[in-house]
């Protein structure tokens, strides 16, 4: 182990060892002025940013509630034409802009980000592995929005224009939302395309 000379300036200094230890020299104390080193040791594993051990009863009480059908009413945060949606079974959405499906076609929503219910969050990183949630919905109406205005103006140049226009939106009925029966994998079990997948 060394240690840290620290000049006047106040600064935290930390240097790491063979030995997985750091030394931390606190800004602000009186050993800052003097010349002599502070060795104050902490041990690199103590930090908050380390993650936690995953706790497998936590997943096997969310395994039994999704096995019995126990779970409730479900939402979802999906991303569908670069947005995102906060959704339950029942809800209508309209995705504004040309969108290829037609009138009474049945879709599956795949960017699924999050599925809650009153007990549990399943948070995907960053979308919830493949399999896991079915969302589905049905087109119900392709039209054209409300009339917008769109006024321009130049003071005192005799200029004005007045524009009016309407988007294509599409208007989408979720039929269900469902969680997979046999529960969430362990980490062992995701499949190795999920790895791989670009999103």
């Amino acid at each position: 182990m060394f240690s840290l000379r620290l000049p006047l300036i106040s600064r935290i200094a930390t240097a790491f060892s063979s030995a997985s230890k750091v030394r931390i020299a606190p800004a602000f104390s009186p050993a800052c002025f003097s010349n002599k080193s502070i060795n104050t040791t902490v041990s690199r594993f103590t930090s908050s940013l380390v993650s936690p051990q995953l706790d497998t009863s936590i997943l096997q009480k969310v395994n039994q509630q999704i096995e019995s059908s126990s779970e409730g009413r479900l939402f979802v945060v999906v991303q569908l034409c670069g947005k995102q949606f906060k959704i339950t079974s029942g809800d209508i959405i309209i995705v504004e802009g040309y969108w290829p499906p037609n009138n009474g076609e049945i879709i599956r929503l795949d960017k699924v980000l999050l599925v809650g219910s009153k007990d549990f969050s399943l948070i995907g990183r960053p979308l919830v592995p493949q399999g896991l949630v079915d969302v589905q919905g049905t087109i119900i109406e392709k039209s054209l929005s409300h009339t917008r205005t769109h006024f321009k103006k130049k003071r005192r140049k005799q200029y004005m224009r007045i524009n009016f226009y309407r988007t294509q939106q599409t208007m989408i009925r979720i039929n269900s939302i469902e969680l997979n029966s046999h529960g969430i994998p362990e980490k062992d079990e995701f499949p190795d395309e999920f790895e791989n997948r670009f999103f």
